[in-house]
C-alpha cells in the first residue's frame, strides 16, 4: 500500500508512524477535504488471509464495527472519519490527534509517576468517555496506556474502539495471538477477560484501575517479568495500596482505584458514571476523607482451574515502558495517535524455547519440552508471590519429567533442581535445600565447568543455607572459593562478585569477626555506590549491612547516622512506605535505645507501629516487631505498668499469628518477665522464665545460646527470691554448658 501512496484517490499516505501485529498507521492528506488524518491499515494475519469465506465474514464484521466506532461522538473518544477496502487491505480513517499517549508520558518522564493532579483529570476525563461508550453498549475491551492519548490542550481521548474485537476476525483470536499472548495486554487485563469469561463494562473499569495505578505510582498492580506471573496477580493477588508507592496520592483516590481493581465485577464501581460522580465529589472538595483502607485479604482459593489451560507456557507482556524494540521513532506531533501494536516476546530477545535433550537419549517430544517449560515458569510465578509450598510441588514435578526426559545432569534439570532447593531453604528446611544445593553445584561442575556463573549460583546458595544451618565456618570456606572464581572470571567488581563479597562480609559477623565484617561490608557498599549508584537497593543494603557491623562494635552513633542515611536514600529510591525504608527506621530507634536516647525512640516507634498498622494491618509481624521496640523504651523510660501492658498484648498477638513456640513470640514472652521483674513480681516472673526456657530448650536445644540466657534469667529471678542455692546451682550448669559448647566449637 506504501507504494500507491494514494488509498480511493483520495488519501494520500505521508508518514508513517507506527506499526505492529495488526498493520500501520499512517499520516495522510485527505485530498477531498483538504485536511491532515491519520489513517490506519489492517490486514489479516495467518492461514486463513487466503480463505475466501473468512475473507468475506471479515469484510462483513468489519463494515460492521467501523459504523459502531464512526457512530461514536464525543469528545473523550477519536473521532473516525471513513473506512474501508483497498487493494485487499482493510483501513479506517481517524482524526490526526497532537499529544502523547499515556505510555509516552510516562516513558518521557523516565517512568515516574505523573503529578497527582494530571493523575486525577485524566482519571475524571476516561470516566466521562466510558460511561459514553458503556451507555452506547460499547467495551473497549484493551484499554490500556497506549490507548489513551492527552492533547497538547490537557483534552484527554480514548483510542481503538472496535479494534479488540477486529482483532479477535484479523487473526488474533479470542484466546492466544500468534505469538502466544491473551486477547488484550496481561498487564491491564481483568480477572474475567484472564478466565475466557464473559466481559461487560466492569472489566473496562478494572483495566482503567490498572491504567491509573501505573500513571499515579510508575509501575503496574502486578509487575513481574512474565505473563503467568502478571496474570496470576490479577487473579488472586491484591494489590498494594498506592500509597505504599507513593504517600502523597490522596486517600480518597487510592480508593477508588483500589475499588476499580477488585477481582469480581460487583466488587467494583456499578458503572463509569458512579466512578465519574466520585471522582469529581472527592476532587471538588479539595480535601481527601475517609480511612485509607489495609490491605485487602488474599482471595480463598476458587474451586475453578487456576487459569485457563491457554495461558500455559505464555512468557512476557509488556507493561507501558514505551521502549519496544519494534516501534519506529516518530515524530512528536503525531506519536501514538492511536495506540501502539506492539509484538510480546521473551525479555531476553525471543521466545523461551528449552535446549536441546541430553546426549544418548531419545529426544523428548517438542510438546513436553514446552509443557515442562511453561510448568517451570508458573513455579517461578508462585515464587514470586510468595506461595513458595506450592512452587516447590511444581518444581519437584518437573524435575523429576526432566529428570526422566533428559537426564539427571541436562541444564533443565538441574534448573529445576536448583529451584526445588530455592523453595525448600524459603520454607524453613535448610538441610533438605543443602542437598538439593550440593547436587545441583556438583551436575552443573560436571557439565559446565568449575568456574561457569550457574555452576557459582549454586555453590553460592549453599553457602547461604550452611549459614542458615549455624554452619558458618562452612559457609565462610565456601564464599571465599566462590569469590575468588567470580573475582577471577569476572572481575572485582562485577554485580555478581560484589554480591558474594556482601554475603561474605554478612557471614563473618556471625564468625565473631566484627572488624573484618565491617571493613569488607564498607568496601563492598563503595563499590557498589560507583557500579549501581548510592541510590541502588544493593548498595543500600550493604551500606545497611555497615551499620549493623558498626551497631555490634558498639559504634551507635555513627550506626545511628548510617541508618539515617539509609532511610532517607531509600525514602526516596523506594518511597517512603516500602518495607526497606520501614526496616531502616526500625534500626535507627535500635540505635537511638542504644545510645539512651529512649524518649526519641519511643517517638520513632509510635510513628512506626502507625505507619505499619496503616499498610499491613495491627496483627502483621512487623508492625509487631515495631510494638515490641516501644514496649522496651517504655521500660527503659522506667514506665513498667505500661510496658508491660505493651509486652502482654504483643505477646498474645505473636503467639495467635506466628505460634508458641516461634522466636519472636518467645522474646515477648520474656519481656512479659522482665516487666514483672521490675515490677517487685519475682514468682511471677520466674514461671514466665521458665516458660521460655523450656520452649528455647525444646525447639533450639539445651545448649543453644538463648536456652541457656533464659536460664540464666530464672537463676536471676531465683536469686531475688533468696533462693540462693538453687540460683548458685543453675548458673554452675549453664557456665559447664557454656564451656563444654565452646570446647566442641573449638
Amino acid at each position: 500500500m506504501a507504494e500507491t501512496r494514494l488509498i480511493q484517490g483520495r488519501y494520500r499516505l505521508l508518514d508513517l508512524i507506527g506499526r505492529g501485529g495488526m498493520g500501520e498507521v499512517w499520516r495522510a492528506r485527505d485530498e477531498a477535504l483538504g485536511r491532515n488524518v491519520a489513517v490506519k491499515c489492517l490486514k489479516p494475519l495467518g492461514p486463513q488471509r487466503d480463505d475466501q469465506s473468512f475473507t468475506r465474514v471479515l469484510r462483513e464484521r468489519f463494515r460492521r464495527e467501523a459504523r459502531v466506532a464512526a457512530a461514536l461522538q464525543h469528545r473523550g473518544v477519536t473521532v473516525v472519519h471513513d473506512f474501508g477496502e483497498y487493494e485487499g487491505v482493510l483501513y479506517l480513517v481517524m482524526e490526526l490527534l497532537q499529544g502523547r499517549n499515556l505510555s509516552q508520558l510516562l516513558e518521557d518522564n523516565k517512568q515516574h509517576p505523573l503529578p497527582v493532579a494530571d493523575v486525577v483529570d485524566i482519571a475524571e476525563q476516561v470516566a466521562d468517555a466510558l460511561a459514553y461508550t458503556h451507555e452506547q453498549g460499547i467495551v473497549h475491551r484493551d484499554l490500556k496506556p497506549a490507548n489513551i492519548m492527552r492533547l497538547t490542550d490537557g483534552t484527554v481521548k480514548i483510542c481503538d474502539f472496535g479494534i479488540a474485537r477486529l482483532g479477535a476476525d484479523i487473526g488474533f483470536t479470542s484466546k492466544l495471538t500468534g505469538t502466544g499472548i491473551a486477547m488484550g495486554t496481561p498487564h491491564y487485563m481483568s480477572p474475567e477477560q484472564i478466565s475466557g469469561d464473559q466481559v461487560d463494562h466492569r472489566s473496562d473499569l478494572y483495566s482503567l484501575g490498572c491504567v491509573l495505578y501505573e500513571i499515579a505510582t510508575g509501575v503496574p498492580p502486578f509487575d513481574h517479568e512474565d505473563t503467568w506471573a502478571v496474570l496470576v496477580g490479577h487473579r488472586d493477588t491484591s494489590p498494594q495500596p498506592l500509597r505504599t508507592h507513593r504517600s502523597e496520592i490522596p486517600e480518597y483516590f487510592q480508593r477508588i482505584v483500589l475499588d476499580l481493581l477488585a477481582k469480581t465485577p460487583e466488587g467494583r464501581p456499578d458503572d463509569a458514571n458512579d466512578l465519574r460522580r466520585r471522582i469529581g465529589s472527592a476532587a471538588g472538595q479539595g480535601q481527601p476523607h475517609g480511612v485509607v483502607p489495609g490491605p485487602r485479604p488474599e482471595q480463598p482459593p476458587s474451586s475453578e482451574p487456576r487459569l485457563p489451560s491457554w495461558t500455559r507456557g505464555m512468557t512476557t507482556g509488556h507493561k507501558a515502558t514505551g521502549t519496544s524494540a519494534l516501534r519506529p521513532a516518530l515524530p512528536d506531533h503525531t506519536a501514538g495517535l492511536t495506540g501502539e501494536w506492539t509484538t510480546y516476546t521473551d525479555p531476553r530477545g525471543g521466545p523461551l524455547l528449552p535446549p536441546p535433550a541430553g546426549a544418548g537419549r531419545p529426544t523428548p517430544p517438542p510438546e513436553l519440552l514446552a509443557v515442562l517449560v511453561g510448568r517451570h515458569n508458573a513455579g517461578l510465578s508462585l515464587g514470586r508471590l510468595g506461595r513458595w509450598e506450592e512452587a516447590g510441588e511444581v518444581h519437584r514435578a518437573v524435575a523429576a519429567e526432566r529428570e526422566h526426559s533428559l537426564g539427571p545432569d541436562h541444564p533443565d534439570t538441574l534448573a529445576s533442581r536448583y529451584e526445588v532447593g530455592f523453595t525448600l531453604s524459603r520454607t524453613g528446611r535448610a538441610a533438605d535445600a543443602l542437598r538439593e544445593f550440593v547436587r545441583v553445584a556438583e551436575g552443573r561442575e560436571r557439565t559446565l565447568g568449575a568456574d561457569h556463573p550457574e555452576t557459582l549460583a549454586a555453590r553460592q546458595e549453599t553457602a547461604y543455607v550452611l549459614g542458615q544451618l549455624g554452619r558458618h565456618f562452612e559457609a565462610h570456606e565456601v564464599y571465599a572459593a566462590v569469590l575468588e572464581s567470580r573475582a577471577r572470571t569476572m572481575g572485582p567488581e562485577h554485580p555478581d562478585t560484589l554480591r558474594c563479597r556482601h554475603n561474605l562480609a554478612f557471614n563473618l559477623s556471625r564468625l565473631g569477626r566484627l572488624e573484618d565484617s565491617y571493613r569488607m561490608a564498607y568496601e563492598v557498599a563503595a563499590a557498589r555506590a560507583r557500579v549501581l549508584g548510592a541510590d541502588h537497593p544493593d548498595t543500600l543494603v550493604t551500606r545497611y549491612e555497615v551499620a549493623y557491623a558498626l551497631g555490634q562494635l558498639g559504634r551507635w552513633a555513627e550506626a545511628l547516622q548510617t541508618y539515617r542515611e539509609v532511610v532517607v536514600s531509600r525514602a526516596r529510591a523506594l518511597g517512603a512506605d516500602h518495607p526497606d525504608t520501614l526496616a531502616a527506621r526500625y534500626e535507627v530507634g535500635i540505635s537511638l535505645g542504644r545510645l539512651g536516647r529512649s524518649a526519641q525512640a519511643l517517638e520513632l516507634y509510635r510513628e512506626l507501629v502507625d505507619d505499619r498498622t496503616r499498610l499491613h494491618g495491627p496483627a502483621d509481624p512487623e508492625t509487631l516487631r515495631a510494638r515490641h521496640g516501644l514496649g522496651v523504651n517504655l521500660g527503659r523510660l522506667a514506665r513498667w505498668e505500661e510496658a508491660l501492658a505493651e509486652a502482654r498484648d504483643v505477646c498474645a498477638l505473636r503467639e495467635r499469628v506466628l505460634g508458641a513456640d516461634h522466636p519472636d513470640t518467645l522474646v515477648s514472652r520474656r519481656e512479659v518477665a522482665v516487666g514483672l521483674g521490675w515490677l517487685g513480681r519475682w514468682a511471677d516472673a520466674l514461671a514466665v522464665y521458665g516458660q521460655v526456657a523450656a520452649a528455647r530448650e525444646r525447639v533450639l536445644g539445651m545448649d543453644h545460646p538463648d536456652a541457656l540466657a533464659s536460664r540464666n534469667d530464672e537463676a536471676h529471678c531465683l536469686e531475688q527470691l533468696g533462693r540462693h542455692t538453687e540460683a548458685v546451682e543453675l548458673y554452675r550448669r549453664v557456665a559447664a554448658m557454656r564451656q563444654q559448647r565452646g570446647a566442641q566449637g573449638r
